[in-house]
């Protein structure tokens, strides 16, 4: 048959059966209008209906603040609850979004992975927009300081939670009154301000990786170097009140990106990043002042210690925030308040609790470290303080052992001389021809250099190095996850001649290391400033048959960086005398992990982390943000290893397992 022909036939089969479909059908019916074009397609009112029900009722909403300002809440209560616990998350992040799925079928399905416990055991879960995100009313501040010199108004996240909680309690007949709070990150940050001031109804909370110092080793600065990649972060955050994109790049490679800018202060104002109020605030306080003080958690925690059980937890592997739990609950310790404090130190990146922690990197832990942390750890806890369950029965430290794989529980942190050590820290020194030694030099001048400079700095992972937070949720991520780039092989690097390397002799014998491991290097260099950066690495032996990637594998133990113009005060900095040896020391991260037999440790220097940290310019100048071209110099630096003048490694050395 033809085309005209169909066409002919079809014509006539619809201008005959038209009239008579609409006359079968009023035109007022439901039927009809669905049928009809030129009506809207979107009803007035519409509810999804899940198949066989809900296990749940989710409520959303408007919580008022004293200052008059309501803050968005997602509110999921088990059905049929009766004297349940709450546990709330006070979040930047969308509460909607982090609540979970509103039309699963159950509790367990609906909310996110890391909650699972606490849907079986029956709490009630909740969510906020903090103020100024999302849903909620009032103006973002990026991790809005105390009431104070740092914060004229009457509000801060001690009483936004404050506010939170009363009204909880008040208005869900459910629950039984108590409250515990958690988080990680940014959350963690909101859980840990709480503590300031907490509400009668607190009774528990657990900050995983929060933001405690945000200058010293959390996420804007590690002793006083500049995180740059945390630029895009910020530019997601406060461009606009709900969720943001990175910034705007044409260049794939953000290692070529920052270099051609120039300064970090070049490329934010190239893309206008300067008229975001937090950015211009961080590039007008490159050192630890006043601003930075003020907003040091761990410092204020001591100062107001609270009565409420916390649950701290660091990740060993924490790509973001290093520093936090581990500084409040040392400063806690100080303070004499260990009591109600209790550390949990992970093998786990950041946030990594919240999903599964079956390995981080290369390595492969013994089951889901992350399922046993949140069953065998936070719910026994929450238990105990929300629902007067058994007690915990908490080790007041847990660290997971990343050489032996598995959990090793101590009364104290760090835990060097707990079980008998030789002499607590112990000086791995850096010696002639590359090798390292318990046995102190002997020769009374001696020393490597290394030319550093800044128009080539030594990368923090292989190039192309792509924006984490593009990366994330992204196809790109594959490559080398954000996540993995503090377990990434060193061997990247270890054959350019910026950086240094040392190793001992294959050992015979487990080294076990147990703290917070500290580098002590001696240094001069030929310009006025300049940057150190110190990693602690695990050399695998160079054939590993059951894992042969594994062969030569240099896996970092701890690593950091240090900004040489603070060496005497990082409220006051100071130029670095051209040529004279000058002493950098400063704490790496925590570790538990023992060096096998077969193994080599190995100690790299170098002076740049590049494109993650800003570039030092090597010529001292007021503010780093604003170097000119002119001021970027390479310089000589040689690491000094005399008996006068020796570099090294203290190591937290334990004799037994």
């Amino acid at each position: 048959m033809g085309t005209t022909l169909k066409s002919a036939l079809l014509l006539c089969f619809l201008s005959a059966g038209l009239p008579a479909m609409a006359a079968a059908v009023p035109a007022e019916s439901p039927q009809a209008q669905g049928r009809l074009y030129g009506v809207n397609d979107i009803p007035k009112h519409f509810e999804d209906v899940v198949p066989g029900g809900q296990d749940f009722v989710k409520r959303v909403e408007m919580i008022p603040m004293r200052d008059g300002v309501k803050l968005y809440t997602v509110i999921m209560v088990p059905k049929g609850a009766h004297d349940a616990p709450i546990l709330l998350t006070r979040t930047p992040y969308n509460a909607d979004e982090r609540a979970g799925n509103a039309l699963s079928p159950s509790l367990l399905s609906a909310l996110p992975l890391g909650d699972a416990v606490f849907a079986q055991a029956g709490y009630i879960r909740v969510y906020q927009d903090v103020r100024g995100k999302y849903g909620s009313e009032g103006d973002y501040v990026m991790m809005r300081p105390v009431r104070g010199p740092l914060n004229p108004t009457r509000v801060d996240h001690v009483t936004d939670a404050w506010d939170t909680i009363d009204w909880l309690v008040k208005h869900l007949p459910e629950s039984n009154g108590r409250v515990g709070m958690i988080g990680s990150s940014y959350e963690g940050f909101t859980a840990a301000m709480a503590l300031l001031e907490p509400h009668p109804a607190l009774k528990a909370a657990v900050p995983e990786s929060p933001v405690i110092d945000a200058y010293m080793g959390d996420d804007w600065f590690h002793y006083g170097a500049f995180r740059n990649l945390m630029l895009g972060y910020v530019h997601m955050q406060t461009v606009q009140k709900g969720p943001g994109a990175v910034t705007p790049s044409d260049t794939y490679d953000k290692y070529d990106e920052y270099l051609r800018a120039g300064s970090t202060g070049d490329y934010v104002r190239s893309r206008g990043l300067d008229k975001l109020p937090f950015v211009a605030r961080v590039m007008e306080h490159p050192s630890y002042d006043a601003f930075w003080q003020g907003q040091d958690l761990a410092k204020l925690l001591a100062a107001h210690p609270s009565p409420v059980p916390t649950l701290w937890e660091q990740g060993l592997f924490d790509q973001e925030d290093m520093w936090g739990a581990n500084h409040a609950w040392l400063a806690l310790k100080a303070a004499g308040h260990l009591s109600n404090n209790w550390l949990v130190l992970g093998p786990w990146s950041h946030s990594q609790v919240n999903g599964t922690g079956y390995a981080a990197g290369p390595l492969k832990w013994e089951g889901d470290t992350a399922r046993q942390y949140n069953r065998d750890m936070v719910l026994p806890f929450l238990d105990q303080y929300l629902r007067g369950g058994p007690p915990a029965r908490l080790a007041r430290v847990s660290v997971y052992n990343t050489g032996d794989n598995r959990w090793d529980r101590f009364q104290d942190w760090p835990a060097a001389c707990e079980r008998g050590c030789a002499a607590g820290l112990k000086p791995l020194y850096l010696g002639k021809d590359f090798g390292l030694s318990f046995d102190a030099p002997s020769e009374p001048e001696a020393g490597d250099t290394y030319v550093s400079d800044p128009a080539r700095p030594v990368p923090f992972l292989p190039r192309p190095v792509l924006d984490p937070f593009f990366a994330y949720g992204s196809t790109y991520a594959g490559y080398i996850p954000w996540s993995k780039w503090l377990l990434h092989d060193q061997r990247f690097v270890d054959g350019r001649p910026d950086v240094l390397v040392y190793e001992t002799p294959v050992l015979t014998s487990p080294l076990r290391v147990r703290g917070i491991p500290v580098a002590d290097i001696r240094a001069a260099t030929t310009g006025t400033d300049g940057d150190f950066v110190v990693k602690l690495i695990d050399v695998y032996p160079p054939s590993m048959p059951n894992d042969p990637s594994m062969g030569g594998y240099e896996l970092p133990i701890a690593l950091d960086i240090f900004r040489g113009r603070y060496r005497e005060s990082f409220g006051h900095p100071t130029a670095i005398p051209a040529g004279e040896p000058q002493r950098y020391r400063f704490d790496l991260p925590n570790v538990n992990h023992v060096f096998q037999p077969g193994h080599r440790v190995m100690v790299q220097v170098q002076s740049t982390l590049f494109p993650l940290y800003d570039r030092n310019p090597q010529t001292f100048v007021p503010n780093i943000f604003n170097a000119k071209a002119a001021d970027y110099r390479p310089a000589n630096v040689t690491i000094l290893r005399s008996s006068l003048q020796p570099s090294a490694v203290w190591l937290p050395v334990v004799d037994q397992p």
